[in-house]
């Protein structure tokens, strides 16, 4: 009667898994929304907890063969064989379940990883749009158009890291077929506002560059023409002082 229950136990364990595997293995997944991939992820948790759970009766279920097998050698042989397919049954289903557990987990963790840097190249691209607003309608002083430039180069400055992980992390997922209208969407958004904003930025950084250059160049041409009116002026002053006749001196000084 041992033999007869401890070879139904057997049976329940290997149907258990045989539903386990078709409900946690085989089923095809399309994660179109956040949602979806989240409670997915919830559900393999649940998954390997569930199957993990089972290895104590696992456990019991051999110890119990075990004593069988030595007391009644004959009815032992035959359930020790049941018992190691199944045994082999139940790691294989484990490992596939951690595996698929595992994987899940990656793929959320890069959606995560992929919406904080695009919360982070968002946040510089409306730096650069509000640094691109503040060149317009500049005083006409050397001071203020050289400190927008300044500053705008400094906004520009910044590194293609964030963007070369962006790329990578969405490719990833829409690869795999993961929320990938999704993602598409907004990774066509960004890379649209990201050239819009960085063509305006450097067109504007070089106007800001020809305009600076051309008020330097002013700016020298009146310091020449300044220190050559002062020049001037001692000279003619001199004449004064000196009573010179003006037929008497040169002709630019007349």
């Amino acid at each position: 009667e041992k033999a007869v229950n401890l070879k139904k136990d057997l049976a329940e364990m290997q149907e258990w898994m045989t539903q386990a595997e078709e409900e946690y293995l085989e089923k095809d997944f399309e994660y179109k929304s956040p949602e979806e991939l989240e409670n997915a992820v919830e559900e393999m948790k649940r998954a390997k907890e569930d199957v993990l759970q089972k290895e104590v009766r696992v456990k019991i279920l051999k110890d119990n063969i075990k004593m069988l097998a030595a007391k009644v050698p004959s009815s032992g042989q035959d359930l020790a064989t049941e018992l190691n397919v199944v045994l082999e049954n139940y790691q294989l289903l484990c490992n596939r379940i951690r595996g698929k557990c595992h994987t899940l987990e990656e793929v959320w963790s890069c959606w995560i990883e992929l919406l904080q840097y695009l919360d982070l190249e968002t946040a510089w691209l409306n730096n650069l749009e509000e640094r691109v607003q503040m060149t317009e309608n500049l005083p006409d002083k050397l001071d203020a158009v050289n400190d927008a430039l300044e500053s705008l180069e400094s906004v520009l400055r910044h590194p293609a890291d964030n963007r070369t992980q962006i790329r990578e992390l969405g490719q990833t997922l829409i690869d795999g077929g993961i929320l990938d209208d999704i993602i598409s969407e907004k990774l066509e958004a960004f890379n649209a506002r990201y050239e819009e904003l960085s063509h305006l930025a450097v067109s504007r950084q070089i106007t800001l560059e020809q305009q600076l250059q051309t008020m330097r160049e002013t700016d020298h041409m009146l310091q020449v023409l300044q220190e050559n009116l002062v020049e001037l002026d001692r000279q003619l002053t001199s004449y004064l002082t000196d009573r010179v006749d003006a037929f008497q001196m040169p002709q630019e000084a007349q």
